[in-house]
């Protein structure tokens, strides 16, 4: 499983990519999210008998991660399997319906005209209820894109830079002065059910396969 994905996402993480600069990061969708360390330094523990034991500052971004959905109450926001690695951050969040996206038609899609059951509604619908749907995977770096849909305190973006910024102050506080993110983040909008429990197993298995992980070093 684990081989699939290292060769489903090989590379992707580094590409600049602005093939989905009409999709608005505040709609209704599961995302599969990455956040390295800066320079890929090791600032979260380590991995030993293939499993991770988080130090102190990894054991604080694992219960930043986990509050994400209780501090932003208004966006319904559920959380998938995600795991705190010595120099990055994999998980999968789901943005619900709420009132800042339930009139969001942002995808470039002939089916949206059709109807509540075809189209982008369809898709939506699709990725929140685990029903396959057809394969549109992309990937693309959010903050490549300048997201002109909707307030910008209430989308991925903002949910993530609050993540990050939440974790380096706690970084600070507790004496990890030079602890910092790289810049950007990644970000993977999971479209049907087979990429989805795709995806929960290769985060689930992400230690014991540190190994052969492309961040590892």
């Amino acid at each position: 499983m684990n081989e699939i994905m290292s060769e489903k996402f090989k590379n992707k993480y580094r590409i600049k990519s602005a093939r989905l600069q009409s999709w608005d990061y505040a709609n209704i969708a599961a995302y599969f999210i990455t956040v390295c360390t800066k320079n890929r330094k090791h600032y979260f523990g380590e991995i030993a008998d293939e499993e991770m034991h988080l130090n102190e500052i990894g054991n604080i971004t694992e219960q930043e991660w986990i509050k994400t959905p209780e501090l932003r109450p208004d966006m319904n926001l559920e959380l998938g399997e995600f795991v705190v690695m010595p120099n990055h951050f994999h998980g999968i969040i789901i943005i619900g319906e709420n009132h800042y996206n339930t009139k969001s038609e942002t995808l470039n899609d002939p089916d949206t005209e059709r109807g509540d059951d075809t189209g982008i509604n369809a898709l939506r619908r699709d990725a929140m209820h685990g029903i396959s749907t057809n394969d549109m995977n992309v990937t693309t770096n959010i903050n490549d894109i300048k997201n002109k849909f909707g307030p910008q305190s209430k989308n991925l973006g903002s949910i993530i830079r609050g993540f990050k910024s939440s974790v380096t102050t706690h970084a600070k506080k507790i004496g990890i002065p030079d602890f910092a993110w790289q810049p950007r983040f990644h970000d993977h909008i999971i479209r049907d059910a087979k990429t989805f429990e795709l995806i929960q197993n290769y985060i689930a298995s992400n230690p014991k396969n540190w190994k052969e992980d492309k961040f590892f070093s």
